[in-house]
């Protein structure tokens, strides 16, 4: 009796969990994964700074989706097949506990991405998945007599036939180009996920200064304006931060198109305006009249300036250094209260997010059939993961959409259908 084979294109996260997920639907079928790599799991290992931030407790798909700046519409019907506490619950159940931090963001309690990767092979050894490494797909064919079937071309020049074949090799650019072949439209992917270069006096030798809670705003010349607030992070190269990360994401488009040179402005005490801030500088003048301006930082404030930034600005904008409260023109105050609220800065480049790349662009979305992750112009070929023009904020949501769309490929390859 001639055996179904089902190709998994890629060895990450949503390869391996199509992967699992299709052997354990249809035990009779061969579930083969073709990793062009000598090693699986490579992003899963390196991500969260090696600890794996493999989901966020985020429970609600209406509040989840608004995390995704390219792909909410599409994942939210996939969410309703697998959503984050299916993911929380499958992992559990396979020996793996977790644990929440206070950000919402999900780790194995071990610290370890070992943990994950490791419970991930063992899942596909026990189901009993094959896995090939150094198996690079070169070309792909569709042939619909005598039978609908796909030939697959390795680096070897060796030819693999299989009844249904899932891409699932990340942002790279085999996927997008195996894609192609049969008939996909591809969004250029674009970085995404990534830190600010910027050179300014205002940030020299300040690498390591946080802060807690900051506005930010984004304008490109295409008039398109961006905004995000979170914590904010100095760094020798400019800034970063989870505010930062987030913004990139829904930016990186626009920063593409632009070279990354936008304006940035920067609110250091979130949700106040400058005129408010005005006021609070000017209660403290007259509360503290003969106090320094170097030894008393305004009070008052819904967010304290870190006392070395404090002093940053005073320098910036020349004021002596014995200058007493009570001497300060209304105009300075009025400059300070701008620096703080109002601070303008202008990107020169981008930086890399820690070891993670993560890509916006990918196979076209309206392509796919979403109940199925099946592309509309080629029965049988299925797509998970990061290859589909879907990208999620920094927090675990890109390894949450692998989980869900990897999960959903399982089930439908699994019956071809």
């Amino acid at each position: 009796m001639h055996r179904t084979r089902i190709a998994i294109i890629g060895g990450g996260a949503a390869g391996f969990f199509a992967a699992i997920t299709c052997a354990e639907s249809a035990p009779d079928c061969e579930v083969v994964i073709l990793e062009a790599g000598e090693k699986p799991l490579a992003k899963v290992l390196v991500s969260g700074g090696g600890r794996c931030n493999l989901t966020n407790n985020c429970p609600d798909t209406s509040e989840l989706v608004r995390n995704y700046p390219r792909g909410a519409k599409e994942l939210r019907g996939a969410f309703s097949r697998f959503n984050v506490q299916d993911t929380i619950e499958w992992f559990e159940e396979r020996g793996v506990k977790l644990k929440t931090e206070a950000d919402g963001r999900m780790f194995p309690t071990t610290d370890d991405s070992a943990t994950i990767a490791g419970c991930l092979t063992r899942e596909a050894e026990r189901a009993g998945v094959r896995l090939w490494t150094a198996a690079r797909v070169r070309s792909i064919k569709h042939e619909t007599v005598p039978e609908p079937e796909f030939i697959l071309k390795l680096g070897n020049g060796q030819e693999e036939r299989f009844s249904r074949v899932v891409v699932a090799s990340g942002g790279g650019k085999t996927g997008f180009e195996l894609a192609q072949m049969l008939g996909h439209t591809i969004i250029a992917p674009v970085p995404s996920l990534f830190t600010f270069a910027i050179v300014n006096k205002r940030l020299d030798g300040l690498s390591g200064l946080s802060f807690p809670k900051v506005d930010l705003q984004l304008g490109t010349l295409s008039g398109r304006k961006f905004s995000q607030t979170g914590p904010l992070l100095i760094t020798h190269w400019g800034l970063s931060g989870p505010a930062v990360i987030k913004l990139s994401a829904w930016a990186a488009r626009g920063l593409h198109v632009e070279g990354y040179q936008s304006k940035l402005r920067i609110n250091f005490i979130s949700g106040c305006r400058s005129d408010e801030v005005v006021d609070l500088l000017k209660k403290q003048k007259l509360s503290s009249p003969r106090k320094e301006l170097r030894t008393v930082l305004p009070l008052g404030l819904p967010f304290e300036l870190p006392r070395r930034y404090w002093l940053r600005l005073l320098d910036v904008l020349e004021l002596p250094d014995r200058l007493v409260w009570a001497e300060v023109p209304d105009k300075q105050l009025k400059k300070l209260a701008q620096e703080m609220t109002e601070a303008e800065f202008q990107l020169q480049g981008k930086g890399v997010f820690k070891e993670e790349f993560v890509t916006c662009g990918g196979v076209m979305l309206k392509e796919v059939d979403f109940r199925k992750m099946e592309s509309k112009l080629c029965p049988g070929l299925y797509f998970a993961g990061e290859v589909l023009d879907i990208d999620g904020v920094t927090g675990g949501f890109n390894f949450q959409a692998a989980w869900t769309t990897g999960y959903i490929v399982g089930t439908s390859a699994a019956n071809g259908k």
